[in-house]
Order: structure tokens, then C-alpha cells, then sequence
């Protein structure tokens, strides 16, 4: 025998999982074609030689502005990343572009948008781009190259090292010429064929996602979760951004978990410092940037994001609580 409200709660998550999806699902297709157009125009080369010439400060804003429009997941960050390094950009730069990379893109930016409307997103952007150009360039006032190690990548063709070393090319010499002298309409229809197979190979995890905010709408009672997270906790927002890192898969199977919170009564800054710690230091982004960072560095980003999570959740809960 089905328990009392069993029933109900679960035609409710049902109802809220068709809605998450058809909202959702356009929108990711939108945003996989927007990054399938970014990787067209601005490849990991291009973006390093966009970096390598600036200097501390201005190069910052220009690393976090990157690194929020250049979709590169944590496996193809990484060596963008060793290809600064590498190349002598200064750590707090490429620190810019590492904390921006993971909690801005195009993704993010309309799943939020969908999910939480205009005003709510654009002050997750302004506030996380500020965020990543301040902590890059605080880190960028301390002596951090000795814990990078020194290590050669080899990605894209390529293999980059991070010892000072010039990044050499290899596999096909001819490839970036070819990517060159594409035509815009070959790289429209690149990326159209890309944003279909990223959302194929990305529908798991939204669907995922989409199912566990459902069964927190429909099954979990919000007063459990405001006495968790609610307001009445004062150290609801320093545990969320800390907690969303085991539970991180990807941005996309993340805000849908993060819409059903805010539903539940979770304030919103509370939510957001969730999905920032969650993007900033999943298992796979540090055991990826551990290639990287000696212990004490990876120490240093993981502090970093969380801090910014921080301050960010609670600038949404403070600051922006009367405009949002």
C-alpha cells in the first residue's frame, strides 16, 4: 500500500521534472551551440596568445573575460592552463582565467537565465567575474610559481610544457592552418553538428540533475531544508560551497538541483555559493589541476573558490536580497 501523499509527492516531482525539461532543453541546445562557436573562433591557442603579451591587472580582466566566454571544460582547461604557465604568464593571470573558466560560460549564463531570470543572472556574472579578477590578482601578489610543477602535457596536437619550455607542436602541422581557412559557414554548421553531440553526451547528467531537483520539489519537505540551509543557520552558505563539490557532475545537472533549493524556501546566495564551490572544486576539476599544482597550490585554488562562493552567497543575500 502506497503511503498517504506518496502518490501526490510524486506526481508533483513529475509535473516539476516535464517543466525543468522543457525549459531546459532548448536552452542547453542554444548554449552548446554558443560553445561550439567559441571553440571555432577562439581555440586554446588563440586564447593563450591573447594572454601571453598582458601584464598583471589588465591581464586579469582579460583571463577572467576568457575564460568566462571560452567554454573549455576542467579536461581541456588544464592544458590552456599549462600553456600559460608555460609560456611565462603570471600566476594570478592565469588564476583569473582558472577561477573564471568553470563558474561563467555560456551554459551557466542561460540556465540561469531560464531558470532564475535576467536580474538574478547577470549579478551571478558581474559578481563571479569580479570575484575570479580579484582573487587572480591577490594570488598574483604572492611567490607561487615554485609549486607548479613541472610537467609536459600533451594535448590538441600538441605538447605543452609548464617547465618554461616553449609549447611544441606535434601530430598534425597542418591543422591550425586548416581551422584558419575554414569559411564562417563551415564553422556554423561545426558547431551546430557539435552542439547536437554535446547534448547527446551531456543529456545523462541533465537528466540526472532534472530528476533529483524534482524529487527535492516534490518529495523532500521544504521545512527540512530551511533547517538545514535557511536563513536561521548562519553558517548555511560557508557549508553549502563546500558541499557542492562531492555532488558535482556538471554546471547543467547543477541548477536544476539549485532551482528546486530556491523553491524550498533556500535563499538565493545560499543556492548560488552551492553551485560556485560545486563547479570550483569538483573531485574531477582538483584531481585534474593536482597534474598541476603541487599540494600547497591546489590548497590555495580550493580556498580561493570557496571564499569567492562565499562572498558571493553572501553579497545575494545581503546586498542584492532587496533588487532581486
Amino acid at each position: 500500500m502506497i503511503p498517504p501523499g506518496t502518490q501526490a509527492a510524486l506526481l508533483d516531482s513529475w509535473e516539476y521534472f516535464l517543466h525543468l525539461a522543457i525549459v531546459l532543453t532548448p536552452l542547453f541546445i542554444g548554449a552548446s551551440f554558443l560553445v561550439g562557436l567559441a571553440q571555432e573562433y577562439l581555440p586554446p591557442e588563440r586564447v593563450e596568445a591573447l594572454l601571453q603579451s598582458r601584464d598583471h591587472g589588465s591581464g586579469n580582466v582579460l583571463a577572467a573575460g576568457l575564460g568566462a566566454v571560452t567554454p573549455f571544460c576542467s579536461c581541456s582547461t588544464v592544458p590552456v592552463l599549462a600553456g600559460l604557465l608555460g609560456a611565462g604568464a603570471p600566476t594570478g593571470m592565469a588564476f583569473s582565467f582558472l577561477l573564471a573558466s568553470p563558474i561563467v560560460n555560456w551554459i551557466a549564463v542561460l540556465l540561469l537565465l531560464g531558470l532564475f531570470g535576467p536580474g538574478v543572472t547577470a549579478a551571478y556574472v558581474t559578481t563571479a567575474l569580479v570575484a575570479a579578477v580579484v582573487g587572480g590578482m591577490i594570488i598574483g601578489t604572492f611567490d607561487l610559481e615554485p609549486y607548479i610543477k613541472d610537467v609536459r602535457i600533451t594535448a590538441g596536437g600538441r605538447e605543452i610544457a609548464t617547465d618554461g619550455g616553449a609549447a611544441a607542436t606535434g601530430g598534425c602541422s597542418d591543422c591550425g592552418s586548416a581551422v584558419e581557412n575554414r569559411t564562417h559557414t563551415e564553422r556554423v554548421s561545426a558547431a551546430g553538428t557539435g552542439a547536437l553531440s554535446f547534448f547527446r553526451e551531456t543529456l545523462p547528467y541533465i537528466a540526472v540533475g532534472i530528476a533529483i531537483g524534482a524529487l527535492i520539489h516534490g518529495a523532500v519537505p521544504a521545512e527540512y531544508l530551511q533547517r538545514i540551509a535557511g536563513p536561521g543557520n548562519p553558517l548555511a552558505t560557508p557549508i553549502a560551497a563546500i558541499a557542492g563539490a562531492p555532488l558535482y557532475v556538471s554546471i547543467s545537472g547543477m541548477l536544476p538541483i539549485a532551482h528546486s533549493l530556491t523553491q524550498a524556501g533556500i535563499p538565493i546566495g545560499t543556492v548560488i555559493a552551492f553551485v560556485i564551490g560545486g563547479a570550483g572544486i569538483s573531485i574531477p576539476n582538483l584531481i585534474l589541476l593536482n597534474k598541476l599544482f603541487e599540494r600547497r597550490l591546489l590548497a590555495v585554488y580550493a580556498t580561493t573558490v570557496v571564499t569567492i562562493g562565499i562572498t558571493v552567497g553572501v553579497s545575494f543575500n545581503t546586498v542584492f536580497a532587496g533588487l532581486l
